[in-house]
């Protein structure tokens, strides 16, 4: 989930802000529960029956449609956690700021939650390019960096950003899996490629470069997050007639994209990354634009056969207990959120969340959620493994290639794992394992 680049002129300021805040905080809060000494470490943002967490989110601006569902699915989890007793008797108190995905106001937003709300940690901020603003200011201020909502390589760097944790499958282990299956399911036929121009759609097209032969992909054609006309794109992909095009696009692009390739007879099979496939999202999109330029479609039926991919189940598999918890937890504290990926991939999350400091234990710092992370966590809803470790702070190690079939996601085959170089890719065939019988972690 990416957006544009900006400049910041303010970030060294930022940094230095950041590091003169932390100077006096690494004794800081209250002890815990339980004990008669606090324990060593920063343990700001936590008291004996809370802690406090914030995150910056797209609730407005054009990343909104579908993902402004997130962070309130996350909220909806702790919500339901705190009902339980909370983890280690404490409450997850969770903030969540509109930076608009303008990096300025990220910075800004940021600033404010680890400088004046002194939030334990920041939890699944969403977008590259907008979090790389940051990252530096809160891995100096050593503030723990969870789990961004950002598929972006360049969270992987334990050594330069001890602090900062990837939680979704990375663009290139996901561009390296779709372009296997293209391979292997269209050989021989012609690819276009439709990426956006950061870090998301270079990093999804290295991968995808690196499965599929050279002389396969026959145009390859960039986007800019400020401009929804995408004429010129469209008009060089149809003349260099692909049969398929992959496409590393958010929800707005990929409809817009759609839209555009039916304006002009288009009509190649459609394969799109999962950050940019969720049906419901989709499908309200392609009517809302298409009403714009007052024509009428049938969303739904404009998505049928698309090819994406997923790592968890999706919401139409109602026999997996997954989705039978968040369920009860969509139903009883985010009922007005549609049931769709967005809002399971927000409660997904939040339960990692969960689990991190379940496992940190009683004595909870800054310093020891890292550590248990570090040591490994289980992969929950997911259907691939997280390569978390002292020397990996990547998340999911993989994806599983579906199709849009009515209002969700049917996975095929078996999820596929494999890295970010140029290791192979393999079935991974473990077994789910169910969530805990009340659905809290306890580490």
């Amino acid at each position: 989930m990416s957006r544009p680049k900006s400049r910041l002129v303010a970030i060294g300021a930022v940094v230095v802000l950041g590091a003169v805040a932390c100077g006096g905080s690494s004794s800081g809060g209250s002890p815990n529960a339980g004990g008669s000494t606090a324990p060593k470490g920063d343990t700001t943002g936590v008291t004996a029956t809370s802690i406090a967490i914030g995150s910056t989110q797209p609730l407005t601006g054009p990343a909104a449609p579908g993902y402004s569902e997130i962070a309130p699915a996350s909220k909806a989890y702790f919500d339901y956690v705190n009902s339980q007793g909370g983890i280690n008797g404490r409450k997850i108190n969770y903030t969540y700021v509109d930076d608009g995905y303008n990096p300025t106001q990220t910075v800004t937003q940021t600033q404010k939650l680890i400088l004046q709300d002194k939030v334990f940690a920041i939890f699944n901020a969403l977008g590259t390019p907008t979090h790389e603003k940051v990252v530096d200011f809160l891995n100096t201020s050593k503030v723990p960096d969870l789990f961004i909502a950002s598929g972006c390589l360049c969270w992987d760097n334990p050594s330069a950003h001890p602090e900062t944790f990837g939680w979704q499958p990375d663009y290139k282990v996901e561009g390296k899996i779709l372009g296997d299956y293209v391979k292997k399911n269209f050989p021989g036929k012609k690819v276009g490629v439709f990426y956006q121009a950061d870090d998301f759609g270079q990093n999804g097209l290295a991968g995808l470069q690196q499965e599929l032969p050279a002389g396969q992909i026959v145009s390859k054609q960039s986007y800019q997050l400020t401009n929804l006309q995408l004429g010129p794109q469209v008009q060089k992909l149809a003349a260099a007639k692909p049969d398929v095009i992959v496409s590393f696009s958010i929800p707005a692009f990929t409809a817009d994209l759609k839209l555009s390739m039916l304006k002009v007879n288009f009509n190649p099979k459609l394969v799109v990354s999962n950050v940019g496939s969720d049906p419901l999202t989709l499908s309200g999109l392609l009517e809302a634009f298409a009403k714009q330029n007052h024509a009428n479609v049938n969303g739904n039926q404009l998505i049928q056969g698309m090819i994406t991919d997923y790592y968890g189940p999706a919401w139409g598999d109602t026999s997996n207990p997954w989705i039978q918890l968040f369920k009860k937890v969509h139903d009883q504290y985010d009922a007005k959120a549609p049931l769709d990926n967005n809002v399971l991939y927000g409660m997904a999350v939040a339960y990692t969340f969960a689990e991190a400091v379940a496992k940190a234990g009683q004595d909870l710092t800054r310093e020891s959620i890292v550590k248990a992370i570090e040591g490994g966590l289980d992969p929950g809803w997911g259907t691939v493994p997280f390569r978390y470790s002292s020397s990996s702070h990547a998340g999911y190690t993989g994806v599983q290639v579906g199709t849009i079939k009515g209002t969700s996601i049917t996975v095929t085959g078996t999820p596929m794992t494999t890295d970010d170089q140029s290791g192979p890719i393999t079935p991974y065939t473990n077994p789910q394992a169910a969530p805990p019988a009340n659905g809290v972690p306890t580490g």
